[in-house]
């Protein structure tokens, strides 16, 4: 360099040469050479498809995965850097949206159909339909159904057990708005002026203990002068000699009992759910099939206390596979497992919060969701800590988490261990 002048520095952009076009880089100082032939003949023209070779373009397959893996490889950058924002800034969003708990609905009585059925579904304009051409009324009524473990029950002594049954359940009261009693005579259905009997071969023999039990007629018995169907209160039928168009009641082996409630107006009708209600709690023991909102209401009972013992059994879990892992207790991430399962919980309270604040109306089958976003989270949380455990030991915290996270913040949604979870939603 000579003194006082400057000497121009010259930048040489050399051609990409790269081992898909079939070309390489010569050594500097060597003159370019022509391209031999290995046929030995050096003046052949080369075929046009050796031409294009270098011309055809190249599928770029990380077109998303590319700017979304520096995005957050910038963010672990920030979060190494300014851990303490990171930290608190959730908390305290979490605290702020996790009032909006106080907005989540408590008995309340919710339309489970309009929540699990599609809208605007074929069945729902064929049951419009059906509604519009033939009017319905809907009653509530309890069912027992007793079963003789003897020949028949057609006796005194099994009608007798029947017949206590029968005023245990009429006896039974609910509990309705300010500490009054709901008695079943208060919502039963009512033929002038008296409840309507539960059997009607059970009320003949209530009314007149020394009745005739062998001539009893099936399907019509007349009692007093007046007729009465017992077909559909009576089964497992043994039948006699035909008497005109009856035949003799010989054997029975089941009767059924059925208590018609009042479901005239809305008091009526909530009157007698409570009572119906009531009646099946107490009958807890007892196998009875009922509508199916029944089964889907105590799904809130039921799941809810189970979310504790998830968590701790997950934490549980995450501690004892990273000391299995593990046993120094610096390289084991103890505390991240630990942290890994509190930010999903703190996760489900913000996001519940801010659906509440926003009006979104609460369905009981997202009471599952936490268990699904727990498992998420906790996945997401082995993929972080096995990509921390193979950055360099000698980087510093903002290198270290900047690599975990572009390699990992794209890929965890898409990992094996998320996959049962996404089936599971």
């Amino acid at each position: 360099m000579i003194p006082g002048k400057v000497t121009p520095c010259v930048c040489v952009q050399e051609p990409e040469m790269t081992w898909a076009s079939g070309q390489f880089p010569e050594p500097a100082g060597v003159p370019h050479s022509h391209p031999v032939s290995v046929r030995g003949d050096s003046s052949m023209p080369a075929s046009p498809s050796e031409n294009q070779v270098s011309e055809r373009p190249r599928c770029h397959t990380d077109c998303l995965e590319g700017p979304l893996s520096c995005l957050f490889r910038r963010l672990g950058c920030e979060v190494g850097a300014h851990p303490w924002i990171f930290l608190l800034v959730p908390m305290v969003l979490t605290a702020a949206l996790g009032t909006g708990l106080i907005y989540l609905p408590k008995d309340v009585e919710e339309n489970l159909e309009e929540q699990y059925t599609p809208i605007g579904s074929p069945a729902k304009a064929e049951r419009h339909f059906v509604r519009e051409c033939f009017t319905s009324t809907k009653v509530n009524f309890a069912c027992i159904l007793a079963v003789s473990n003897t020949t028949s029950l057609l006796e005194p002594a099994i009608l007798s057990e029947v017949s206590k049954v029968d005023d245990v359940i009429q006896d039974l009261y609910a509990m309705g708005e300010n500490g009054t009693q709901i008695h079943y005579n208060q919502v039963c259905a009512k033929h002038q002026g008296l409840c309507v009997p539960s059997n009607p071969l059970l009320y003949a023999w209530q009314m007149n203990r020394d009745l005739d039990l062998r001539n009893v007629t099936f399907p019509i018995y007349n009692h007093t002068g007046q007729p009465t169907y017992l077909a559909g209160t009576i089964g497992g039928t043994f039948l006699g000699e035909r008497m005109g168009m009856n035949q003799l009641l010989l054997e029975a082996k089941a009767v059924r009992l059925l208590y018609y409630l009042k479901t005239e107006d809305g008091e009526d009708n909530e009157r007698s759910k409570k009572w119906l209600t009531h009646f099946l709690n107490q009958s807890s023991g007892l196998l009875y099939i009922n509508f199916y909102t029944t089964e889907l209401e105590a799904t809130l009972m039921t799941v809810i206390p189970l979310v504790h013992l998830c968590g701790s059994h997950h934490h549980k879990f995450h501690d004892f596979s990273l000391q299995m892992y593990r046993c120094d207790c610096v390289r084991n991430k103890m505390w991240a497992a630990t942290l890994g399962v509190i930010s999903a919980a703190l996760a489900v309270v913000s996001g519940f919060g801010l659906m509440l604040y926003m009006g979104v109306p609460f369905v009981i089958i997202v009471a599952n969701s936490p268990f699904l976003i727990l498992g998420f989270g906790v996945d997401d949380m082995f993929i972080m800590i096995s990509a921390w455990q193979e950055t360099s030991l000698m980087g510093n915290i903002k290198q270290r988490l900047s690599s975990v996270y572009s390699k990992v913040a794209v890929q965890s949604p898409l990992s094996p261990t998320s996959w049962p979870s996404i089936q599971g939603l």
